[in-house]
């Protein structure tokens, strides 16, 4: 179901990764993701994946909701796999007229599948552990400095706030919606492409309207609550780095410089 899919949810908890400063987070989020690209082989790759586990495992979040996480970027794995095993050159394992798969083209699919599955994962864990109220906190301090060239920091930040956290919102909004119109009589799951994409329609305009009351909604609201922009506002709560930020930061460090190594070794 559309309302399965847990892009940009938090979940309240107090393990060491809710701990951990939204700055050090959103950094080591990047990190990860650096980690991933860095790895070459499919020692580097596995270093990476059991990091990532790790991190779920300390975190206390449900490992089921990395298949949830997952399910939006489902056909681009199928597509990405695809893809490779069939136009990477190689030793052929499979040929029937154009088709061939060869046993590089799997390998890379493997090794593309899950590098993907393992971004997502990743990233995803930073929503999953981190407040939106501390994820803008997190952003706007970590883009301090452009603040010299007249950027719009916290602006910005509120913006990429505002709409990951309205994901979620929208996902239950479009299934309240598909649920609404199929009591109605509507058939969303048969057909071919042309008819299923025009049943659609129904289906967008409404969630296009609710979209727009919300934003309005939204802007009252600030504006009822003197939301003036990040000019002389105060926070309730200041990012204070502690130990386990630097802990974390040192193993994400000794992964990253794991990797590079496996990548000179092996061969």
């Amino acid at each position: 179901m559309i309302k399965d899919i847990t892009i940009g949810q938090y979940f309240p908890g107090r393990s060491p990764v809710h701990r951990l400063d939204p700055r050090v987070k959103i950094m080591l989020a990047l990190g990860y993701i650096v980690i991933l690209f860095v790895a070459q082989n499919a020692w580097g790759l596995g270093l990476g994946v059991v990091a990532g586990f790790g991190a779920y495992l300390i975190s206390g979040i449900p490992l089921v909701m990395i298949l949830k996480s997952l399910k939006p970027v489902v056909p681009i794995i199928i597509f990405t796999s695809v893809l490779n095993m069939l136009f990477v050159e190689g030793e052929s394992l499979f040929h029937w007229w154009i088709v061939n798969i060869t046993r590089e083209g799997v390998h890379t699919a493997i090794f593309m599948s899950v590098r993907i599955i393992c971004l997502i994962a990743g990233t995803s864990l930073l929503t999953y552990t981190t407040s939106p109220i501390a994820l803008t906190d997190g952003i706007e301090r970590l883009m301090g400095p452009l603040k010299k060239l007249r950027f719009p920091v916290h602006e910005l930040a509120m913006m990429m706030t505002i709409a990951l956290r309205f994901i979620p919102t929208l996902i239950e909004e479009t299934d309240k919606i598909m649920s609404a119109q199929k009591a109605r009589g509507a058939d969303l799951e048969t057909g071919g492409l042309m008819q299923r994409a025009r049943a659609l329609v129904p289906i967008l305009i409404p969630l296009f309207v609710s979209s727009f009351r919300r934003a309005d909604e939204l802007a009252l609201a600030m504006e009822c609550r003197c939301y003036r922009g990040g000019e002389g506002r105060t926070r309730m709560k200041q990012l204070h780095m502690g130990p386990g930020d630097f802990v974390a930061s040192a193993l994400v460090v000794a992964c990253l410089a794991g990797v590079i190594a496996l990548n000179l070794l092996v061969k």
